[in-house]
Formats: structure tokens, sequence, C-alpha cells
């Protein structure tokens, strides 16, 4: 038998048995934190692997996004040279045309990216 409980009488007890169920609450509830904190780390470690279908998957928007901004500006200068050889206003439709044509490609790659994104406007008007 327990020395302990004989020592502080009838109070022993139940002061014992109250304290091993906070005790025993504490240590679930530390049991459960403990448990979020390894999914935690393990979700952590298992995204931090290299994925090959993200470097391959960086590449192909990386030769999107230069092959539409390449095809953007030929495409400008090609309307303006042939706007000029018509009309026979030399520099200035290849001039326009080009800037035109840079501009749209710029455009075409944010939207590609995903930089330029509408948002709906927060809360109501």
């Amino acid at each position: 038998m327990d020395d302990r409980g004989k020592a502080d009488g009838q109070k022993g007890g139940s002061e014992r048995d109250a304290s091993d169920t906070e005790l025993s609450g504490r240590l679930r509830g530390l049991g459960s934190a403990l448990n979020k904190v390894q999914a935690e780390r393990k979700a952590e470690a298992v995204s931090s692997e290299p994925d090959k279908t993200s470097t391959s998957a960086g590449m192909t928007l990386a030769f999107r996004l230069g092959a539409e901004f390449v095809a953007g500006v030929l495409v400008g200068a090609g309307l303006g040279w042939g706007l000029d050889y018509l009309l026979g206003t030399k520099p200035w439709g290849m001039i326009v045309f080009l800037l035109l044509g840079f501009a749209a490609s710029v455009i075409n790659m944010m939207r590609a990216a995903g930089e330029t994104t509408t948002k709906p406007p927060k809360g109501g008007a």
C-alpha cells in the first residue's frame, strides 16, 4: 500500500484522483499537439522533395512565354512592313506596329504567366 495515502488521511485519495485526471487530460492534449506537429513536419518533408513535373512545367512555361513574346513582335513588325509597303509610309508603319506588337506580346506573356488575372472587388459597391 501507499504510505502517502495513509499520511494524508481521507483527503489524499480524492486529491490524487483529481490530479491524476488533470494530468491525464494534459497528457492527452500534449499528445494531440505532438501528433499535429509531426503531421505538419511529414507534410513539409514530402513537399520539399524535388518534383520532376514542376521543373518540366517550368521549362514549358518559359518556352511558351518566349515564343509568345517573339511571335507578338514579329507579327507587329510584319504588319507594319506590309502597311508601309502598301501605303508608302516607309518607317512609320513599321515603328508603330512594332511597338504595338511589343505591347501585345508583353500583355500576352503576363496573361499566360497568370499575373493579370482579374480579381473581383472586395465587398459590395
